[in-house]
């Protein structure tokens, strides 16, 4: 992988594509490559490999940001913490650098962030973290990102599955993800008095004609 200012150029991939470099990339080669390659959403595991996520189908990406909008309204209520949308990278104590679809940080972790953290990737795990499963994605695989996210300091997760019409909830300290499956889902935590419609969540994906 020559040159970080140079754009990936990839062959008609797989469903999944990880990409390898020797040595591995540094954070901050790494950071470089993403922002160099904007049209891409790359993410890191903690062995280094950089796994190239697809785009998302229209039914997701208009359901992402309906988990996104009700997020911030809730966050609108009290002005608290910092909330972010699926383009914003982590750094993580492991070492891997991931992007959530959602994400919530309490206000103590938001007063850390300088003016010039603001321009990188974040050194923090988020307190509270959404991911959205797609038809592209593995639902095993996902699994292992919402335990990695618990695993390195997010007190909350919640995986929502469309398909099934269910939330799995992650808690940190829990070793098993709790179901949920009615009209909505309340936060706890760090997002106490947040509850998301999944009604309105599972509207985007019914065709309107």
């Amino acid at each position: 992988m020559k040159g970080m200012n140079a754009s990936l150029e990839l062959p008609v991939s797989p469903r999944h594509l990880v990409l390898e470099s020797d040595p591995p990339l540094t954070d901050e080669e790494f950071e470089k490559l993403c922002f160099a390659n904007d049209q891409f959403q790359l993410e890191r595991t903690k062995e280094g490999k950089i796994e190239v996520n697809p785009l998302t189908g229209a039914f997701t990406g208009n359901a992402n940001s309906v988990i996104n909008y009700q997020l911030s309204a809730w966050w609108d209520t009290h002005g608290q913490g910092m909330v972010f949308d699926s383009s914003t990278g982590f750094v993580l104590p492991d070492t891997s650098i991931m992007a959530p679809d959602a994400a919530y940080i309490r206000e103590t972790k938001a007063q850390q962030i300088t003016e010039e953290d603001g321009q990188h990737f974040l050194r923090m795990c988020p307190d509270f973290v959404i991911e959205l499963l797609s038809v592209s994605d593995s639902p095993a695989k996902t699994k292992r990102k919402m335990e990695s996210w618990i695993s390195n300091g997010a007190e909350l997760g919640w995986l929502i599955d469309p398909y099934r019409k269910q939330v799995l909830v992650y808690g940190y300290g829990n070793d098993d993800a709790r179901i949920e499956t009615g009209p909505s889902v309340k936060g706890t935590g760090p997002v106490e008095g947040f509850t998301l419609d999944l009604n309105k969540v599972w509207r985007c994906y019914q065709p309107r004609r």
